[in-house]
């Protein structure tokens, strides 16, 4: 099973490429809250967006960072292949609560699951959660959440 995904996920990968900068110029922008920290992202809500993510980019802001909503709750896996720049990513509930947080090497293959079943996925720049004392179980708010 982990096979099959992986060998759909790399023949994906490689058809998108080409599209990895037009895709980056289209997202539409969102403010999230995360206590008193706010975090500017773009939003991936395609299937195209949502595979190509932050792919290519040579730098992200401090407070940047990229939301991925998908249509139904399930457990969203996220890699780094193509990424080159380190990330951290929280996995979230539908009314925004950080169910779990990962730290993604970049141009890895390595898979970061959700604990649960999720429909959001929030990445930033590697740290970004930690150094704000941002946790599991804290609530994300601004976006789409409680929306569904």
């Amino acid at each position: 099973m982990r096979f099959r995904l992986f060998a759909a996920a790399l023949a994906a990968l490689l058809c998108a490429a080409p599209t990895i900068s037009a895709a980056a110029d289209s997202l539409p922008g969102l403010k999230l809250q995360a206590g008193a920290h706010t975090f500017r992202v773009e939003v991936a809500t395609t299937p195209q967006q949502r595979q190509i993510g932050l792919m290519g980019r040579k730098t992200l802001a401090d407070d940047g960072g990229m939301l991925f909503v998908f249509e139904r709750k399930d457990i969203h896996c996220f890699w780094m292949k193509n990424t080159l720049v380190p990330l951290s990513i929280a996995f979230l509930a539908d009314d925004g609560s950080i169910v779990s947080v990962a730290d993604m090497q970049p141009q890895t293959l390595d898979f970061h699951c959700p604990k649960a079943a999720v429909r959001y996925a929030l990445e930033v720049p590697q740290g970004g959660f930690r150094d704000r004392w941002i946790r599991p179980g804290m609530r994300i708010s601004g976006g789409p959440f409680g929306t569904r």
